[in-house]
């Protein structure tokens, strides 16, 4: 989620953050629907690490640039294998899909909030034994189950 504090506007996509340098590096190439946001976060503010390129991307997006109080410093719609610079230093850069920039009625100086959405880890099945002789290995449905672990331990005695 976005927040626009300054406007109380809203955008409740999913919002990622590119907080490493390989996560800075990938960013949106390469993806073909933008259909969440992703928060740069630079290891300094200023306008060279601001810069962005639109290489390798396979459809437009809307970029917010933020300074380190979180306060709107430019924003633009950014076309495809174009360079992009703000017209100040910024610390955060929030690239997301177009129509971004007018959900959330982005002018300069607006200051500008986040919430990362939580990543599920995805579960992996895997075939366990478990202690006391109870095997799920063989089971056909891949599911056991027991009344109670005193029948477990009486049977196994």
């Amino acid at each position: 989620m976005i927040t626009n504090e300054t406007k109380g506007r809203v955008w409740h996509g999913r919002v990622k953050l590119a907080d490493s340098f390989f996560k800075r590096f990938r960013g949106l190439m390469l993806t073909r629907n933008v259909n969440y946001a992703l928060v740069f976060v630079l290891p300094a503010e200023t306008k060279a690490n601001a810069s962005i390129h639109m290489f390798f991307m396979l459809s437009d997006i809307d970029v917010i640039w933020l300074d380190s109080t979180r306060k709107v410093v430019d924003f633009k719609t950014a076309k495809k294998w174009r360079l992009y610079a703000p017209r100040k230093p910024a610390k955060y850069i929030i690239e997301g899909p177009v129509g971004l920039i007018r959900a959330l009625d982005v002018e300069e100086g607006d200051l500008i909030d986040w919430s990362p959405t939580e990543e599920k880890e995805k579960a992996v099945p895997v075939k366990s034994l478990i202690p006391g002789r109870i095997d799920l290995n063989g089971s056909s449905s891949g599911v056991a189950m027991m009344e109670s672990v005193g029948e477990v331990k009486a049977k196994s005695q």
